[in-house]
């Protein structure tokens, strides 16, 4: 992926190997190289980087790093090891950092935080909605690589995930990515819409087809014709409607309200839901056939508790949108950041988004500390250092297999979560703070079954069956 790939040059090694170690660590892509010409006989170019890594000992010709980085404007920025003292190499100072040896995680940390926030503006400036979410963690990152291989394809997109995840964002993304891009986006929320409208809302209507169709009017389908239409909660939309949304995607025709001609149409279908349409279908509530016409390319929003090292990132960009808009920038202190990290966010992005608007029109342009934020915030301190050290375990001295030891833990909280809810997966995956599916899928992966004795639950309820 572009936007997390690292250049590391060094004929130093062994330090080559440790940098990269920690990059990988932080969820980054290095690719090592001891000179700067198997670089460009690999036809890596500096717009394809995050940033590059240069040591000097044994590289030689420096400048000319310089010289291949500035042959293109978006070139990414470099960080210097400390042979290089002040040396800029002739760049911008803006584009060049300074990294201390030993590296110490913590500033390779922030600078890598600083220079993905500024990639992301400058893209986002550019682009428009065209990379997806921001963030820079490996769900994020991994969320905007899945937009990129499905944009250039007709393919249906079913998008998952909680409310104010970030769903349209997805959509959006794929839309400006793909060939349809230069005409039309449609949004419709299905559950906006009472179920005996959205027929005509999705499909239009002739005048006079029912009371108060003073006029004939186009529907989404229509106004979408080329483009993409986006069917935002289509878990909400009631069965009889389903029925004929299969066939449009089917058929790829339609009639008006009080019509009865035919209506080609060609356009694309990103659906988008909060909730778990393999439950719904299991209580009759969702048709099985449209959930496999709609889930040919399956994308699942992160939520904001799962990605608190993007948090940075979000206010940062929050903050300088409201900034644009003249509402004044807003500057949270990192006790402030850190304890809205600790939070469980259950409004996810679009609750962050607002409360940094309402910070924005409470405290504009001046430093939010802690005291400054809402009780419900500030009561999600994170827990003490030595608080959280003794919660873990020490490292037996004849080491362990850290995967084996951390599938063993998750295997146990899933038996008692199950033990806990009387072996019903839903309820199981809530006291998890997981999908129902996800569940599922580990408890075919780790062969687990209910716990022996307990019943299945609730009418409706999944027992934690593995078959």
């Amino acid at each position: 992926m572009p936007e997390s790939r690292i250049l590391v040059l060094d004929q130093d090694e062994e330090r080559a190997r440790e940098i990269a170690a920690i990059l990988h660590f932080l969820d980054f892509s290095p690719c090592v190289y001891s000179e700067l010409a198997a670089v460009e006989a690999d036809n890596l170019e500096p717009r394809d980087l995050l940033a590059v890594v240069l040591g000097k000992q044994g590289l030689g010709g420096s400048h000319d790093v310089s010289r291949w980085l500035t042959r293109d404007p978006q070139h990414a920025p470099l960080l210097l090891m400390p042979e290089y003292g002040d040396d800029t190499l002739g760049l911008d100072p803006a584009d060049v950092w300074h990294l201390a040896y030993p590296v110490q995680q913590l500033q390779l940390t922030e600078i890598l935080r600083r220079i993905s926030i500024r990639h992301l503006n400058a893209a986002g400036e550019a682009q428009g909605p065209l990379l997806g979410p921001s963030g820079d963690s490996a769900a994020v990152r991994r969320v905007r690589h899945m937009i990129r291989q499905v944009a250039g394809y007709d393919t249906s997109v079913l998008i998952t995930g909680e409310s104010g995840t970030g769903k349209e964002v997805v959509a959006r993304a794929i839309h400006a990515q793909s060939s349809r891009r230069a005409l039309p986006f449609v949004a419709v929320n299905c559950g906006a819409i009472p179920a005996e409208l959205l027929e005509s809302e999705l499909f239009g209507h002739e005048k006079g087809a029912f009371t108060g169709a003073i006029s004939t009017r186009q529907g989404r389908f229509e106004l979408a014709e080329g483009g993409t239409l986006f069917l935002d909660e289509i878990g909400d939309m009631s069965l009889p409607m389903q029925v004929k949304l299969l066939r449009v995607l089917q058929e790829r025709s339609f009639e008006r309200v009080g019509s009865n001609q035919t209506r080609h149409c060609d356009v694309r279908i990103v659906a988008a839901t909060h909730r778990d349409l393999e439950e719904r279908i299991g209580e009759g509530k969702f048709r099985e056939d449209l959930y496999y016409r709609l889930n040919v390319f399956p994308i699942e929003t992160p939520a904001l508790r799962e990605r608190p090292a993007d948090l940075p990132l979000l206010l940062e960009d929050f903050s300088v949108a409201l900034e644009r808009r003249g509402r004044g920038r807003v500057r949270l202190a990192d006790e402030a950041v850190s304890t809205l990290q600790a939070y469980s966010w259950p409004g996810n992005v679009r609750e962050l988004s607002n409360l940094i608007e309402r910070l924005a029109v409470l405290h504009p342009n001046e430093p939010i500390t802690l005291d400054m934020l809402p009780e419900r915030y500030r009561e999600a301190s994170p827990a003490p250092l030595g608080e959280a050290a003794a919660q873990a375990q020490g490292l037996p001295a004849e080491g362990l297999d850290l995967r084996a030891h951390i599938q063993a833990i998750e295997c146990d909280l899933i038996a008692q979560a199950l033990d806990a809810t009387d072996g019903v997966v839903a309820h199981a995956a809530e006291l998890l703070k997981l999908r129902r599916t996800t569940l599922v899928e580990k408890l075919r992966k780790y062969r687990m079954t209910r716990p022996p004795g307990q019943s299945t639950g609730a009418a409706g309820g999944a027992s934690a069956v593995a078959s």
